[in-house]
């Protein structure tokens, strides 16, 4: 082994702890990335291949009711590989064990076989053709239940009660995200998929020789608009609800909208670590070389060229990057192993294509290495120039002429322990620099990591107490005159009803448009409101629109500008109305209007075909029951149940995020503070030694190293609040999708935990390094400088 290895395994071992503390920062930028990109393409080749294994269609498009003629004449459209018809609609179950009624949606097979959104039968069989009562059941929610092959229950399909035998359990491309009618997660206890055979589809809803979806799998290089434009065409004489691509398709859209996240996760948190590695290495190798200067001088006056030197202190650098880039690695497969997981609650794969994340690997090489290079080449290329009879002269003394800064301190009459700490701070600004960014860099994390807490919280508090107050929402099987809302106030223990209208539409403007639904308003609404992320109710105008801002934003409209919106429902009118409010709204996509002025756009008498209403909790039992014997209703949504699986699906993967991200915080900090107190003992241990000889005791000498290092940690406290706001602004706009944006709000408790977390890492650091200053041996400190 060359000499200078050796020298530098000796460098390595007598800087571990500073090298520890660069390599677990450097690691956590490595993790987030290998992790968050693993993750990413595991997800996306198992979502290609299970989409290519079971044909799943390009296209959607519903109907009121269609012949089965159209399915031919669509497959005619240029650009269209295949067409599948079929009959589908909610119906209201009766299961055993389970007080309250659950919802599921019927989908018929066709009699010769699906041949798109092919279902995977995972135990038990299809249902047979000859036996109308048979059914198979989404695997989830027949899990859940115990309906294993050969279970009953009862459905009310199209006003009728119903017993049905299941065959079967299945899983489906079109379904990997599944979410109830008015629900905003997955329910798989009260929501399940149901395949029944066509001929009993069609019985059920006397629609024999009809159907009402149709969807399209396109040929290569098709073009989707033209083919969504020709199908719309084909389907509107029929009822048609509007043609859509994968892009608006439930389950892709959730699914596509997490992969983004993934995405941003990538692109927008590892800069940060890697920037604080990057002054990390230049103080730790710049005060390394420091200390070794006469070395270098001996190694030059010996015949080691500047390139040597170079490349040895350079493989020390390299070598930091390694082990923080291997560690980075490690965790960052784990990581994703972790979020794998989490995403296996949601997403119902029925295999997983694993990918290690190559690319990943490679990058987050090439960055770590790059990181750690350009973090020392600027105390390597000190080191190269000093000749060597200059490099092996100890420094010249910094100069100590007092200025303005020094009069002002006097001035204030401080202890001399005080006055050192200003003056070394004063002295050095460039390194007290970097430890101020890089404890303002862990406090923004930590500000963004805790501001979604305040976030969730923000948007439970809009939606579960200011927006949706009812307890329960009946969905009608179809629209009725509002006279069935007096008529659910007679239902066992309802209080309180009142009645709202949703109709599918399609919005357009220019170029853009947008399939939603428009809600209309009624005066005096106090069960369900319209409510905008900051709890203002918002109350339509007599003759316009407001939109969320995540609609307002995929058509590119602003207000006092005029939307135009195709109903796909009858009577299909077209109006032009023009924006008069766009607000927050973290979730819903809906277009909203007064009641009053859609029904005279419509010119129809005002009806309902949802009804909320609020219910005396003793009394849900005697509801739930009476609704099971209720044909016009075609489904319902519990909001308590809402609430619990809204806060026991986010608490979990927010408890796992935050805590990630809190450690990774906390790291920063240590390594940040750790390393510059070390450097701080290291070049001070004369004068603090000097101190000592004088008469301090060696709380007062203490007090100097921990004290500097505090002061600086609490003047990086504000700028890591600034900091950690534009993060969070930032995070707001990386992982808000076209179904979700998270609301911008940040309380003083946010603040003040991440002040509070860093603080306490930097003063659990700075005691580590002050436990070393009782053991510095006064003699030697003082030869130091002879």
């Amino acid at each position: 082994m060359r000499a200078l290895d050796r020298k530098m395994l000796r460098d390595l071992r007598r800087i571990w702890a500073q090298t520890l503390a660069i390599a677990l920062v450097l690691g956590c930028g490595v993790m987030v990335l290998v992790g968050a990109q693993a993750t990413q393409t595991t997800l996306i080749q198992t979502q290609a291949a299970y989409y290519e294994r079971h044909r799943f269609a390009d296209v959607f498009a519903g109907a009121t009711r269609a012949p089965a003629d159209v399915v031919q004449a669509a497959s005619l459209i240029p650009g269209v590989a295949q067409v599948e018809g079929r009959i589908g609609f909610q119906a209201v179950l009766d299961i055993d064990g389970m007080a309250e009624p659950a919802t599921g949606r019927i989908l018929s097979l066709p009699a010769a076989g699906p041949g798109l959104n092919l279902p995977l039968v995972r135990r038990g069989r299809l249902p047979d053709p000859d036996q109308p009562d048979e059914v198979a059941l989404s695997e989830p929610f027949a899990e859940i239940h115990g309906l294993t092959p050969g279970s009953r229950f009862r459905g009310v399909l199209n006003g009728h009660l119903r017993d049905l035998i299941v065959t079967g359990w299945v899983l489906s491309p079109e379904f990997i995200y599944t979410m109830p009618p008015g629900a905003m997660m997955p329910d798989d206890r009260r929501f399940g998929l149901i395949w029944m055979t066509e001929p009993a589809a069609a019985a059920a809803m006397d629609m024999a020789g009809a159907v009402n979806e149709v969807s399209l799998r396109l040929t290569r290089g098709a073009d989707e608009r033209a083919v969504i434009a020709a199908l719309d065409s084909l389907l509107d004489p029929y009822g048609g609800t509007g043609a859509h691509g994968r892009d608006q398709q439930v389950s892709h859209a959730f699914l596509d909208g997490e992969l983004q996240q993934l995405g941003a996760m990538a692109a927008f948190m590892p800069p940060i670590f890697l920037i604080v590695a990057a002054f990390l290495v230049n103080m730790v190798l710049g005060r390394l070389i420091a200390m070794e200067r006469a070395q270098i001088g001996l190694m030059k006056a010996l015949g080691y060229g500047r390139r040597e030197i170079a490349g040895h202190y350079l493989k020390l650098a390299l070598l930091i990057g390694v082990i923080g880039v291997v560690a980075g690695w490690v965790f960052g497969w784990w990581i994703a192993d972790a979020m794998i997981g989490l995403y296996g609650d949601f997403f119902r794969f029925p295999f997983i294509i694993r990918d290690w994340g190559t690319q990943a690997l490679v990058i987050s090489a090439l960055l770590g290495m790059a990181t750690v290079v350009l973090g020392g080449m600027r105390a390597i290329w000190s080191s190269l120039k000093l000749p060597p009879a200059e490099a092996m002269q100890p420094p010249a003394p910094p100069s100590f002429a007092r200025g303005r800064a020094d009069r002002w301190l006097a001035a204030l009459k401080l202890r001399q322990t005080t006055m050192m700490i200003f003056r070394s701070i004063l002295r050095w600004p460039g390194r007290a620099a970097i430890t101020l960014f890089g404890v303002s860099a862990s406090v923004g994390v930590l500000v963004m990591s805790y501001f979604m807490f305040d976030a969730v919280d923000r948007l439970a508090d809009s939606v579960f107490q200011q927006a949706n107050r009812q307890q329960v929402t009946l969905m009608l099987d179809r629209a009725r005159p509002d006279a069935a809302v007096q008529d659910a106030l007679s239902q066992p223990g309802v209080l309180h009803a009142e009645g709202a209208y949703a109709m599918p539409v399609r919005a357009v403007n220019g170029h853009r448009n947008r399939l939603t639904a428009l809600q209309g308003h009624f005066a005096g609404a106090e069960l369900a409101r319209l409510v905008d992320d900051a709890g203002r109710v918002v109350e339509p105008g007599p003759a316009g629109l407001v939109l969320p801002e995540m609609l307002a934003r995929a058509l590119d409209i602003r207000v006092g500008e005029v939307l135009r919106l195709e109903m796909l429902a009858p009577p299909r009118a077209v109006l032009n109305l023009p924006v008069t409010d766009i607000i927050a709204q973290g979730m819903g996509q809906e277009a909203h209007i007064s009641a009053v002025a859609l029904f005279a756009a419509m010119d129809i008498a005002p009806q309902v075909n949802m009804i909320h209403l609020g219910v005396q909790s003793d009394r849900m039992a005697d509801l739930n029951a009476a609704i099971k014997e209720t044909p016009a209703v075609a489904g319902l949504s519990d909001w308590a149940e809402v609430r619990r699986q809204f806060d026991a699906t986010l608490s979990e993967n927010l408890l796992t995020m935050v805590g990630i991200y809190t450690v990774i915080g906390v790291l920063i900090a240590v390594g940040v503070v750790y390393n510059a107190a070390r450097i701080q003992l290291s070049e001070r241990s004369y004068e603090l030694a000097s101190l000592r000889v004088l008469g301090f005791s060696r709380a007062e000498v203490g007090y100097v190293l921990v004290g500097e290092m505090m002061l600086l940690t609490l003047l990086a406290i504000p700028l890591g609040w600034v900091a950690g706001y534009w993060l969070a602004v930032g995070l707001v706009g990386a992982m808000s999708t076209d179904m979700f944006q998270i609301p911008f709000y940040i309380t003083r408790r946010t603040f003040a935990l991440a002040a509070l977390a860093v603080f306490l890492a930097a003063l659990g650091s700075v005691l580590m390094v002050r436990r070393r200053l009782d053991r510095v041996d006064l003699a030697t400190a003082l030869k130091a400088r002879e």
